[in-house]
């Protein structure tokens, strides 16, 4: 049986591989001229650009050459199924709207499953330098030869705490756009925008909570071990485990967590 230690070292080391390839297949597109698409089928509106597919079309060249027989699950592709315990979940720009529009808010997710559950994660954003970098045993951003272990707020009352969220229109109106409306109501900031940065500002310490609706697992399962390894909690709005996309709430500390998973799910809690 392989060791465990050394074969998470072994992933992150490749995931450092893999942002340098993202990087250089997505960098030549940002703040260029560049066709995009909407892939959304008259819903609310889904950009997609060559961007995306030439960063994924890298990324499983690179992860089928070093694992071959390693199952992908991609955002712009169809899902390779393999018989191993491992799964590669990649989200080629995370942030399209922002790539588009030239501001450095999106970042290339590439997560590690196995057995269905992510074991190491990373953010990458190429044109800042910035990694964000998780496994068991502890996250880490870095920048161009610096690094730093992160470690989540202890931030421990909602009217302390700073929300984001990618987009009010990501919450359905009748629904779930109250549940958000009552928890933003009882936090210091709401702010909005910026994708997949917000877990990792959450992970390094700037940020409490971040609650989203509509997700993909692509869209998450990268940020799942960076979260939990700087000390956050990642669960579905009810507290479930995270194993697919949907409605996600990520908290600094699991004080907190339960607080916002209250105030979100209507029940009354006299410490609120």
């Amino acid at each position: 049986m392989p060791d465990v230690d050394a074969l998470e070292g072994q992933l992150i080391a490749f995931l450092h591989e893999l942002a340098d390839i993202a990087g250089e297949a997505a960098l030549p597109y940002f703040r260029a001229e560049l066709e995009v698409e909407d892939k959304s089928g008259g819903a609310r509106f889904d950009p997609v650009t060559a961007a995306d597919r030439a960063v994924e079309t890298a990324l499983r060249t690179a992860i089928l050459g070093r694992f071959p027989d390693h199952a992908i699950q991609g955002e712009e592709f169809a899902e390779r199924v393999s018989s191993s315990p491992y799964r590669w979940v990649i989200d080629p720009i995370d942030g399209t709207k922002a790539f588009v529009c030239g501001l450095p808010t999106w970042g290339t997710l590439i997560g590690v499953c196995r057995d269905g559950v992510p074991i190491v994660g990373m953010m990458s954003q190429p044109f800042v330098g910035e990694r964000f970098i998780g496994g068991s045993s502890r996250a880490v951003w870095s920048r161009r030869g610096e690094e730093r272990v992160l470690h989540a707020r202890a931030t421990r009352e909602l009217g302390a705490a700073y929300l984001f969220a990618t987009a009010p229109d990501m919450f359905q109106r009748d629904t779930e756009w109250p549940a958000f409306s009552r928890l933003s109501e009882r936090v210091r900031i709401t702010r909005y925008g910026v994708d997949s940065y917000a877990y990792c500002m959450l992970a390094a310490g700037y940020a409490d909570l971040v609650v989203e609706a509509g997700l993909g697992f692509y869209d998450v399962a990268a940020l799942l071990p960076v979260v939990a390894a700087a000390g956050g909690v990642m669960t579905g709005w009810r507290g479930e485990p995270v194993r697919q996309g949907g409605r996600i709430i990520a908290a600094a500390n699991a004080d907190l967590h339960a607080q916002a998973l209250a105030v979100l799910n209507g029940e009354h809690d006299p410490a609120l």
